[in-house]
């Protein structure tokens, strides 16, 4: 596997625009549909919180190994949960000895087999997960948003899409995020978009 900070992008995006965002502005009919479905997937109704469910998006796309969505939702889930970017920075680092919810550790060894295949998920992991206080929903979620980011990362990297390395970046990204959504977001990164909205 290459690092992404060595790929040169393999379409032209309007206005350089990093990860997703300059995809969405190449093609906006599919940019705003998958912004419509992120902002249902991670601000929608569920039982798991903002904040969990873009900690699953954090962690999954960081075993993908795929820097730009890994950056992005680790910083759109330190605005939202108790303990900011060291909180996800640690779960991102090794989510058996976080220090997080029973609950929250159970679906994200679901989401990491997710990851890996659908089909190593097991009965098991799912009755553990319910040990544990999960919730039919919370399992259900829990497993959209695993599957939906490794759809959004293969979309990133297949492309190569800019990768900025500067935490500033990510954090101006998660800190829009988190306040105004996925839609809004999207709208603000379209072309002909004011320069300080992206």
């Amino acid at each position: 596997m290459s690092d992404p900070k060595d790929r040169e992008p393999f379409i032209e995006v309007p206005g350089d625009l990093p990860g997703i965002r300059g995809l969405f502005a190449f093609k906006p009919e599919t940019g705003a549909a998958l912004s419509e479905f992120a902002q249902t997937l991670l601000r929608g109704s569920s039982p798991l919180s903002p904040g969990e469910r873009e900690t699953i998006a954090a962690f999954v796309s960081s075993r993908n190994k795929t820097y730009f969505c890994t950056q992005s939702h680790a910083a759109t889930a330190a605005v939202l949960v108790e303990g900011g970017r060291d909180a996800i920075d640690t779960v991102i680092d090794d989510v058996e000895s976080a220090s997080i919810d029973p609950k929250l550790r159970a679906l994200l060894r679901i989401a990491d087999k997710v990851r890996q295949s659908g089909l190593d998920v097991t009965q098991e992991d799912v009755e553990n997960a319910r040990a544990a206080g999960a919730k039919d929903e919370d399992i259900h979620d829990a497993v959209l948003v695993a599957a939906a980011f490794c759809m959004f990362n293969r979309y990133v990297d297949g492309l190569a899409t800019i990768a900025p390395r500067e935490r500033a970046t990510y954090e101006q990204i998660g800190r829009l995020l988190a306040t105004a959504g996925y839609v809004a977001a999207g709208a603000a990164q379209a072309p002909g978009a004011a320069e300080g909205d992206q």
